[in-house]
């Protein structure tokens, strides 16, 4: 059966995109502190080369004018594409001010007192992208994302600290898990800490322990996540809100690879390579006051930027069959015409609102189908599929929750915890008890998996 027309173009805009990788682009500084000094882009790059004060920019200015981010640049096909990053100056090219264009060669980009003449190039070997399509957990064929995954193995190999940046939902804290996964500390621990799930009074006891007593409320003696990863790899997940009393603290821990524990007498030392996660714009909150710098150095040693669903030219239709099969579905189960309309979906919820969007599809059938469709075309966020009415029954734990009374926050937790609790044994029994491979056909990392795991009743 052949393809509906919308879907064999976006596949054919794919493999045009993929095939162009032989195009870079020079980009000189004839004007300001830093003339004479040149810089190369190409479509090999794991990520958009940026322009700016910032010690995270490629093209570092010294130039008071520019902002700490101020622009970014990246090769797309055969053109090269600016992007102004909300600087305070703006940016112009040939003279216009410009918040996105398309340049070819031979222009002027000016940021403040700083001109860069732009020069394409063709024709140039060893710049070809890589053809693997995942890499570990993390699944994606676009350019966007193969890019990546040369970088991704070189710092899976390495010990230094990484910062994994992107949009809530594009898959961080896999890809912290796959580098973890493919590194020499495999055999290790594999410990999350999000800053956003702990209460501000707790952070401190949370990364660095306590003993008994240490407080009010510490009954007994506790590990910090720094001690449990020992050995292994610490995911301290979005660290861009981690409280600014605690962060010279959390400095002082990886620079010293050592940790006191709440009320304890003395530090001791740990063995843990460190990656960040986070939603934010560390380059803003740094100048903002709300992020320390010395902090954000020592982390930024190595960078990923996820790019959004958005952005994976391709990848929708990829994921969406990828999801399928771990759903327990088929392959081909979503039709052609169902998967061109989510190709054109903004996805904000990105690769968590694709994964529900297809939950949806194969809980509810046909009904699914036209409920998800319609979601989408609304440019709605999609959310996991809701239970089928007349569910409960007077044996159900939601009724039996719902009987109760209890407040909506109570309540609700009791429901998931029964759910989880549930779910974790069906799918255990169906793997025969191997966790790596029960967190696998449930879509989850191994790490989240264990919790729930631990959470079980017996």
């Amino acid at each position: 059966m052949p393809l509906p027309p919308d879907t064999t173009a976006t596949i054919a805009r794919a493999r045009s995109e993929l095939a162009v990788s032989d195009v870079s682009f020079a980009i000189t500084v004839v004007e300001g502190p830093n003339a004479g000094e040149q810089f190369v882009v190409d479509a090999a790059q794991p990520s958009s080369m940026l322009v700016g004060q910032g010690p995270a920019c490629a093209i570092r200015l010294a130039d008071r004018e520019a902002s700490r981010r101020h622009a970014a640049f990246e090769v797309q096909g055969r053109r090269l594409r600016i992007t102004d990053l909300g600087s305070t100056n703006g940016t112009f090219v040939d003279g216009l001010a410009i918040a996105d264009a398309w340049l070819v060669g031979e222009e002027l980009v000016r940021i403040g007192s700083t001109a860069m003449r732009i020069d394409a190039r063709s024709g140039l070997q060893g710049l070809r992208v890589p053809e693997a399509g995942s890499f570990g957990t993390v699944v994606g064929e676009s350019l966007a994302m193969r890019r990546l995954y040369p970088l991704c193995e070189r710092l899976a190999q390495a010990e230094i600290p990484v910062i994994v940046e992107g949009e809530t939902g594009t898959g961080k804290e896999a890809l912290a898990e796959s580098i973890h996964e493919q590194s020499r500390r495999s055999q290790g621990p594999f410990v999350v800490f999000d800053c956003t799930a702990v209460p501000p009074n707790l952070l401190e006891a949370e990364l660095f322990g306590h003993e008994r007593g240490a407080f009010t409320g510490a009954v007994g003696q506790r590990k910090g996540v720094f001690e449990q990863a020992h050995g292994g790899t610490l995911l301290i997940d979005e660290i861009g809100d981690l409280d600014l009393a605690l962060q010279p603290k959390l400095l002082r821990a990886i620079e010293k690879s050592e940790v006191r524990r709440l009320g304890a007498d003395r530090a001791m030392r740990v063995d843990v390579r460190l990656i960040a996660a986070t939603r934010r714009d560390l380059d803003k909150e740094v100048a903002a006051g709300r992020f320390r710098d010395d902090l954000f150095h020592r982390l930024a040693v190595g960078r990923i930027e996820l790019p959004p669903l958005r952005k994976r030219l391709g990848d929708v239709a990829l994921l969406a069959r990828h999801f399928c099969v771990q759903l327990g579905g088929t392959k081909n189960q979503i039709p052609d015409d169902v998967l061109v309309r989510w190709q054109d979906h903004g996805w904000p919820g990105n690769v968590r609102e694709l994964r529900n969007a297809v939950a949806r599809y194969l809980s509810l059938g046909e009904a699914g189908r036209e409920q998800a469709v319609r979601l989408v075309d609304a440019g709605e966020p999609v959310p996991p599929p809701a239970p089928e009415k007349g569910a409960l029954t007077a044996g159900d734990p939601i009724a039996q929750v719902l009987e109760q009374n209890l407040a909506l926050p109570v309540a609700r937790q009791r429901v998931v915890e029964e759910f989880e609790r549930r779910y974790i044994e069906r799918v255990l029994a169906e793997h025969g008890g191997n966790v790596a491979k029960a967190a696998t056909a449930s879509g989850i990392a191994r790490r989240y998996f264990q919790i729930l795991k631990a959470r079980k009743r017996p």
